[in-house]
């Protein structure tokens, strides 16, 4: 596995779990870099089409899934790189999130070892309701426990809003980095036009960097930290990634200003153009004693399809190792 591929598993292990009723915002991860982060759309140079599926709270009734389709690729004719991302949000059978949109970014050289990268993503929301399988209060027989014919109609029309992210990241030596702010928009995914109920805009700030641990350089450590703000919700996660071969398994641990802290375990196999990984969440202290012990199953592939030739083609950025 190179340096370029294990990067894979950088963004995709930061991936702090929160349902809230406006959104499955379980922050960022690999199967949507872009979208967490657009400065980093095809900063592998290779295209890269992404599958992933998430699990939330196995071993419940809860009915959380969510599923992301993306590709991205550098383009010498755009000076950077560009990408499509879809993902479907499905939360208990009642509310389906249905997102998709692209992003670009823009690489350029700011010194002989320094980089710079700028991007912008644009999508739209759609979130769906079916009530097919809902009980409302008045459904049920206080005595006999049977549902009844229910009171009131509640409609399945949806809501479409658009929304835009941006972010910032530098490339220098073994370390980087970025910044991103999402929902820039603000969009209104609940139809109610509350300021209260507009997805408010998040702050994404992620620092990474490489190190190799004896002289043949066959064993590596990438250690990475994130911070993550939205509203007043807080949370931060660090952790390493070891690399031996076409193996690599990593380790984090999250907390949150909820008093939460979790933990995740993983790994990643390289069998060329393939790339598959899976990863473990889960709860060691919850600081409101409700969470389950199980949080997060995650996994997925990446297919690289097609390659940059990075001495010839590229000329507005080197594509140092990430």
């Amino acid at each position: 596995m190179s340096k370029p591929q294990l990067w894979i598993l950088i963004l995709l292990l930061i991936l702090p779990v929160r349902i809230s009723a406006q959104e499955a915002g379980y922050g960022t991860g690999y199967h949507l870099t872009m979208v967490s982060n657009p400065a980093i759309t095809g900063s592998e140079g290779d295209g890269y089409l992404r599958l992933s599926y998430m699990n939330f709270y196995p071993g419940n009734t809860f009915n959380l899934h969510s599923a992301s389709l993306s590709y991205d690729g550098y383009f010498p004719s755009l000076h950077g790189g560009a990408g499509i991302f879809i993902s479907n949000n499905y939360l208990g059978g009642i509310v389906n999130d249905l997102r998709g949109g692209f992003s670009y970014a823009y690489f350029f050289q700011a010194g002989r070892d320094l980089y710079f990268s700028s991007g912008l993503s644009a999508s739209f929301y759609h979130r769906g309701y079916s009530f097919s399988g809902a009980v409302l209060p008045d459904q049920i027989d206080p005595l006999m426990g049977s549902v009844l014919p229910p009171g009131e109609i509640l409609t399945s029309q949806g809501r479409t809003v658009f929304d835009l992210g941006t972010g910032f990241m530098f490339f220098t030596g073994k370390f980087f980095g970025g910044i991103s702010v999402n929902h820039l928009a603000k969009p209104d995914l609940s139809e109610s036009d509350f300021s209260d109920s507009r997805l408010k805009r998040s702050l994404f700030i992620h620092l990474t960097g490489d190190f190799n641990i004896n002289r043949e350089k066959s064993l590596e450590i990438r250690s990475l930290g994130m911070l993550s703000i939205e509203k007043g919700y807080i949370s931060g996660a660090a952790g390493a990634v070891f690399k031996v071969s076409h193996l690599a398994v990593n380790l984090l641990l999250y907390g949150d200003n909820e008093k939460n802290i979790d933990a995740q375990a993983g790994f990643t196999v390289n069998a060329g153009t393939m790339i598959l990984y899976y990863n473990y969440r889960f709860n060691i202290f919850a600081g409101e004693n409700l969470l389950p012990f199980s949080l997060l199953h995650h996994t997925g592939i990446a297919i690289r399809l097609n390659n940059v030739d990075k001495r010839k083609a590229v000329k507005t950025i080197n594509f140092p190792k990430l």
